[in-house]
């Protein structure tokens, strides 16, 4: 417990919700960064949305400070009919 991070989960849940995590990454390091990102999948979500937010910023030459992060909701809600990334942004 020491070693891990804090959960409300019972054992069962949490090992299933660590095994979703690892095969994420290891897809990620692997294939590709995903079309579609589950966000409480990851360790620090904020960490991978303010990346987010930067690398945009790279791309298009914007000034960060000036930056916004919005959401626009989508119709689609199964993740493997995604077939393409996003060029700026991405699915959650």
């Amino acid at each position: 417990m020491k070693k891990a991070p804090q959960s409300l989960k019972n054992l069962v849940n949490w090992i299933e919700h660590f095994l979703r995590r690892h095969q994420q990454y290891k897809e990620w390091d692997e294939i590709e960064e995903p079309k579609v990102i589950w966000l409480s999948g990851l360790q620090i979500p904020e960490a991978y949305l303010t990346a987010l937010v930067q690398t945009t910023c790279r791309g298009k030459g914007w000034a960060l400070d000036k930056s916004t992060m919005y959401t626009v909701v989508t119709s689609e809600r199964d993740p493997n009919k995604i077939t393409k990334k996003l060029e700026h942004g991405t699915y959650v």
